[in-house]
């Protein structure tokens, strides 16, 4: 696969640690300035939130934003205006107890216009256990599609979800939490964490009340969950698809050496990518790994402790304000050094990155308008525009 690096044992023997993909000189079509020539900028045009964790764009202009707690804000984008009353208030069934728990992810449904429905991801009450739902804004009925059992540690629970291009919801659940995969959950495809699913729910099949895409990678294996689409993550805290190619990029939070992105072309499933015999390019447990495994690589990190502490997940920027410098790029951050990462895939498969500047202390969440404009919100409740430009010399 000319597009990333895979390893086998033999070369984890050699214990082979490199940084990013190498830079190509030419960039793809379309995709801005060169990197080294990109900066971000951040507007503030909203605060008051209380811990946000998710934002998520509405056809109309209108931002859905995720607190914590459990209740979700609207921000219109129209008038800058965020509304005090909750549009969702789902705080009497959330484990808050511990700073990763809390509600962590919402989606909005593909016919949310009529249907006026979301999906949420949430840490419950009173075990912890990560729960997807689906509720109706207008009536606040709730219904439990599935659950993971996680009431051992509080940290590492992932909640991230959004509809990829095929119309299927992608949920995301971190490894069971403490450090150093206690539970062995990153490669056991038995268990639900330390992965990111995929499930169709707009149907129901059988006693489950969704069912499992045809086309997902580990339909009929035995010993292994068929809902799982990629495995062998820590942490994915936040991950989204590219309107452009479909292509699933995943900002996956390291043990204490290394950040990683992750990317994926559309519709690619079933990839392993590593933990926790690997920590982004490093060997982290050599007894969790398997001379029969192939695991794939990175194609960006930085240095846990030193350059930062934990990844946030971002957007490729598509949008039409900013395309001339930023088109194509994908923006992530970390939320102890606020440095902002843009990263590029170039037309030769090699991936290009770098530092275009720094966010506001602590960001959590970012997200996009109808538009395809930038958004991100920081843990001291702050939301910003993103912008963008170009600097020479």
């Amino acid at each position: 696969m000319p597009r990333r690096r895979l390893l086998t044992i033999p070369v984890l023997a050699a214990a082979l640690v490199f940084g990013s993909l190498p830079a190509s000189a030419a960039a793809p079509a379309g995709s801005g300035v060169p990197l080294a020539e990109l900066r971000v900028g951040t507007t503030e045009i909203a605060n008051g939130l209380t811990e946000p964790t998710t934002v998520v764009g509405l056809a109309d202009g209108r931002l859905l934003i995720t607190e914590k707690s459990g209740t979700v804000r609207e921000f219109d984008t129209r008038t800058g205006r965020l509304a005090e009353e909750p549009v969702l208030d789902i705080t009497d069934r959330i484990n808050e107890s511990e700073q990763e728990r809390g509600l962590l992810g919402l989606a909005v449904a593909p016919d949310f216009a009529r249907s006026k429905t979301v999906y949420v991801a949430y840490t419950r009450l009173p075990d912890g256990a990560v729960t997807l739902s689906r509720i109706r804004l207008r009536t606040g009925a709730e219904e439990v599609l599935l659950t993971q059992q996680h009431a051992e540690f509080g940290n590492h629970n992932g909640g991230h979800l959004t509809f990829g291009p095929d119309g299927y919801l992608y949920l995301g659940i971190g490894d069971g939490g403490s450090g150093g995969d206690p539970f062995g959950s990153g490669q056991n495809l038995n268990t639900l964490l330390g992965k990111i699913l995929r499930i169709d729910v707009g149907r129901a099949c059988g006693a489950l009340p969704y069912c499992v895409p045809a086309g997902n990678p580990f339909v009929g294996v035995a010993g292994a969950r068929a809902e799982i689409w990629a495995w062998g993550l820590r942490n994915p805290w936040k991950f989204s698809f590219d309107k452009a190619d479909g292509s699933l990029w995943i900002a996956d939070v390291g043990q204490g050496r290394a950040e990683e992105v992750d990317h994926l072309r559309a519709g690619e499933g079933g990839v392993n990518f590593g933990w926790s015999c690997m920590e982004g390019p490093n060997v982290f447990d050599e007894t969790r790994c398997d001379p029969a495994a192939e695991y794939t690589a990175p194609v960006f990190h930085y240095r846990s402790g030193v350059e930062g502490c934990a990844v946030i997940g971002g957007s490729v920027y598509r949008g039409q304000k900013y395309a001339q410098v930023a088109n194509g790029t994908y923006v992530a951050a970390d939320f102890c050094s606020a440095t902002a990462w843009g990263l590029r895939r170039n037309q030769d498969g090699t991936y290009e990155s770098g530092t275009i500047g720094t966010f506001s202390e602590s960001v959590t969440a970012f997200g996009t308008d109808s538009r395809g404009e930038l958004y991100v919100v920081d843990e001291p409740g702050r939301l910003y525009r993103v912008s963008f430009s170009r600097v020479t010399g």
